[in-house]
């Protein structure tokens, strides 16, 4: 019987995407784990896995084809000595004309399995015998989770565990739909160019269209209040020279923004119920301080996560920081990489840019907007001097997060950034 391969949901925000390139032509033979085919996402540019063992017996869906469904059916596989299905005959149509997926109003929550109990040893938390019926890439996403794979039911062919199961939730009709809508409501009215202007249309790419789309909802259904502090950092920037020329010989640079990130994480930790995310009829409140990280790329824009922020160290952010960003860059992210994330972080400091009002990264109900360290008048020593002072100004979901908690925050925040001692003692 032939194995259906489907487009799959590469980020937490995917409904479709483009089938860039295939890596296999039919009649190849492919195992498990073998990279098949990249696919542009919202976010990046992604290779995908094969989940089985078998013969490509149909490329169903076209090199080059865009919006794609999560869930279309994009090759099937069959047996080395398997006839090749027809898969016209299946009710599959390739190329553009398959229609696609309703679009989910929100990208539902990611299944969390169960995690077993930290262990020191991963071939104890993870031995062989239980990885035997899992995709090569589920068994690392397992290994670097701490996910025991023997509580994970198996969704792939013969119960094989596949990266799906370990936390990305594809769009079903269970969840409430509505239409789609790539760039702007259905009501919104989009002006043509004005008549006589030389112009040059360009067609948008998944991500600028989910950038729209994501952005678009957040103004509209989350009310935001934004407020702004006003930081020296002089004593930052006195011990980033210090702590750089210390860590010379590691070849680790600590940027400002590592600082900047690692005193909005303390922050965070410090003041919790400004870690939260609005739900409903409930309030989610986090146990640590993921921070997404705003890098901006050709044609739009990533938020790679630095998971667990606040008990990393200021040379682990940095070269965390550093990694992420390259991979960002070049389209190699992958989707658990910029999955998730309790709060955003966006530093236009270093294009000059005095001061920045950030929209909130929607589920999330905090983000903090970082502009450029300006010399100033400033009281220094009871006196009347010259300080660098940067002006932090933070989004946030009033849904979730009051005034009082906000403000909480935001002294939390300026404290860390003033007395940077505080962040590596």
């Amino acid at each position: 019987m032939a194995i259906e391969l489907k487009m799959p949901a590469l980020s937490p925000t995917m409904e479709k995407g483009t089938l860039a390139k295939w890596l296999v032509a039919e009649g190849d033979m492919v195992k498990a784990g073998d990279l098949i085919a990249e696919i542009e996402t919202d976010k990046a540019t992604m290779e995908v896995e094969a989940t089985d063992d078998g013969r490509v017996a149909g490329l169903v869906v076209a090199e080059g084809t865009d919006d794609v469904a999560v869930g279309t059916v994009i090759a099937l596989l069959a047996g080395e000595d398997e006839a090749a299905p027809d898969p016209a005959a299946a009710g599959m149509i390739a190329g553009p004309a398959m229609a696609p997926m309703p679009a989910a109003a929100w990208w539902p929550e990611p299944v969390q399995p169960e995690v077993a109990p930290a262990v020191s040893d991963p071939l104890t938390r993870l031995p062989p015998s239980e990885r035997l019926n899992a995709s090569p890439l589920a068994q690392r996403i397992a290994e670097a989770r701490g996910i025991r794979l023997d509580a994970i039911v198996g969704t792939g062919a013969n119960g094989r565990v596949t990266r799906s199961d370990l936390g990305v939730v594809p769009l079903t009709a269970s969840y409430p739909a509505t239409p789609a809508a790539d760039t702007a409501p259905a009501d919104a009215v989009i002006a043509p160019p004005p008549a006589g202007v030389p112009v040059e249309t360009v067609k948008l790419s998944a991500m600028r269209r989910t950038i729209a789309r994501r952005l678009t909802e957040s103004k509209q259904t989350i009310p935001h209040f934004y407020l702004t502090a006003r930081c020296n950092i002089d004593a930052l920037l006195a011990l980033r020279v210090k702590l750089n020329a210390a860590l010379a010989e590691r070849g680790i640079k600590i940027s400002v923004n590592d600082m900047v990130l690692k005193a909005m994480a303390l922050a965070i930790v410090e003041v919790p119920d400004a870690n939260v995310q609005f739900g409903g009829e409930a309030l989610h409140r986090f146990g640590r301080a993921d921070i997404a990280v705003a890098v901006a790329i050709e044609g739009g824009l990533v938020t790679p996560v630095i998971r667990d922020a606040g008990a990393l160290s200021l040379s682990a952010i940095s070269q965390a920081s550093k990694v992420l960003a390259a991979k960002a860059r070049d389209g190699k992210l992958a989707h658990e990489e910029f999955q998730g994330g309790t709060a955003s972080l966006s530093n236009l400091g270093m294009f000059g840019i005095d001061e920045m009002v950030p929209v909130i990264n929607p589920p999330q109900a905090l983000i903090l907007g970082i502009g450029a360290g300006v010399e100033q008048p400033w009281k220094v020593d009871g006196q009347l001097g010259l300080a660098t002072v940067v002006t932090a100004t933070a989004s946030f979901d009033h849904r979730a997060i009051d005034g009082a908690v906000a403000a909480a925050f935001m002294a939390a925040f300026r404290r860390y950034v003033e007395a940077p001692l505080l962040m590596v003692s």
